[in-house]
């Protein structure tokens, strides 16, 4: 049996906030993946070199939302370990509580099949990943930040 080998990996998303009718509301996108079908997740993606991983965050969450955002404040990192092409991969994932400046959910890029605003209660029924579901109930916590940052 070969043996794997290891690899570090690191990328920066967001958990896009708003209110509707004062309900907090996030965004979340489905994407298709061949052994598993479809999941739905939180935006995130690869640094391009050079950029930080505010840069990283701002920039994915846009193309794969549609949405101009801000960062409002750091939230946490998740940390998996997955296998692809014979190396295992042990991923950090930096997330970042956002809002909305501009844009519209309709011009999301290819990456998800589906883009969507998401209630807090129905996060854990939707998010195919404990690790997402846990730093979504982190981001309601921080729910009062995002109502009185400034706009």
């Amino acid at each position: 049996m070969a043996r794997l080998t290891a690899a570090t990996a690191t990328s920066a998303g967001g958990i896009v906030i708003r209110f509707q009718d004062a309900v907090p509301q996030f965004v979340a996108g489905r994407r298709r993946r061949e052994h598993d079908g479809a999941v739905w997740t939180l935006p995130k993606g690869t640094p391009i070199s050079g950029e930080t991983l505010e840069q990283t965050a701002v920039r994915e969450v846009g193309e794969e939302t549609g949405l101009r955002v801000r960062i409002v404040s750091p939230l946490d990192a998740i940390k998996y370990t997955f296998v692809q092409r014979g190396t295992r991969i042990h991923k950090t994932v930096h997330y970042f509580l956002m809002e909305p400046v501009g844009g519209r959910l309709e011009d999301h890029d290819h990456e998800f099949e589906e883009v969507k605003w998401i209630s807090f209660q129905d996060a854990p029924a939707l998010l195919s990943f404990e690790t997402e579901r846990s730093l979504v109930g982190l981001a309601a916590g921080r729910l009062p930040e995002l109502r009185s940052a400034p706009s």
